[in-house]
């Protein structure tokens, strides 16, 4: 089985805090992890050294077999590194003013060349490609339209065809439902999932939402005060668990819990959707 994430003892600081303590962590090509914690243990910032969009304080962070960052330096051609990480942001990350197409398009930045970048240029295939990924989510009919004009669950399906024409191998959803509604966060979990199961994606999606991990992730992390509390199978959260590994906190960060049904009956994610080819 390839190794698709490995960190060695990752330490990050703020002034205000110790926002990333000693973590390793090695994840297998194909994975769909589930990362989780309260606000504040670390997800995003782990997420964000993994891309290599900041540096840590101290250690190892490789994908794919190609070194991202170590003792406090990122590699110097992590622009090439990039090309294989998709990376899916809470609010989205697109230009409102530019249609949904010119945005997906944007995932093919790190593979052409500095002045087409810069241009905008993008040729009839690639815009070819970016129309059946659009397709692929469901969104075709946005093609067009000003990205600011989409709802919110558009606008995630969009960053997820950014993804696709991209060719992420690599998929770092930050938060990616955390600002939807109940209907269009399943339709975007339902995305992620197809994208591990059919194109192979190795996927990790930090959520507060525990049923989701359980639901949708084989596998669950999970960070406190920026340390790894927890590295296990997603079907082992249950309600005793959380309270243990998070104390009072557990209650009113996971939200349905501890009655929810989905953690009492973890079921398989459907295979309403098909990415084409």
């Amino acid at each position: 089985m390839t190794v698709a994430i490995e960190i060695r003892n990752l330490f990050k600081s703020f002034p205000c805090c110790k926002a990333l303590d000693d973590v390793s962590l090695t994840l297998h090509g194909g994975e769909m992890v589930a990362l989780i914690g309260a606000s504040g243990s670390g997800k995003s910032t782990l997420l964000r050294h993994i891309s290599g969009f900041i540096a840590a304080d101290d250690g190892e962070i490789a994908v794919l077999g190609q070194q991202i960052q170590q003792g406090g330096r990122i590699a110097k051609d992590i622009r090439r590194q990039r090309a294989e990480i998709g990376f899916v942001f809470q609010q989205f990350n697109l230009v409102g003013r530019l249609p949904v197409i010119t945005n997906v398009l944007t995932g093919l930045l790190y593979r052409t060349r500095l002045w087409r970048s810069l241009l905008m240029r993008f040729s009839v295939a690639e815009r070819q490609q970016a129309l059946e990924a659009l397709v692929a989510v469901g969104i075709e009919q946005t093609a067009w339209q000003r990205a600011a004009t989409l709802s919110g669950g558009q606008q995630q399906r969009a960053a997820l065809a950014r993804c696709l024409v991209q060719g992420a191998k690599v998929i770092l959803a930050d938060e990616p439902i955390a600002s939807l509604d109940p209907e269009s966060a399943r339709n975007v979990m339902e995305l992620l999932a197809t994208m591990n199961r059919e194109r192979g994606c190795t996927v990790v999606v930090s959520l507060h939402q525990v049923e989701y991990a359980i639901k949708y992730c084989t596998r669950t992390i999970a960070l406190h005060r920026g340390r790894l509390v927890y590295d296990g199978p997603s079907a082992a959260l249950t309600p005793q668990l959380l309270g243990e590994l998070y104390g009072s906190d557990a209650k009113g960060l996971f939200g349905t819990m501890p009655n929810s049904p989905m953690l009492r009956m973890p079921s398989p994610p459907t295979p309403a959707m098909s990415l084409a080819a």
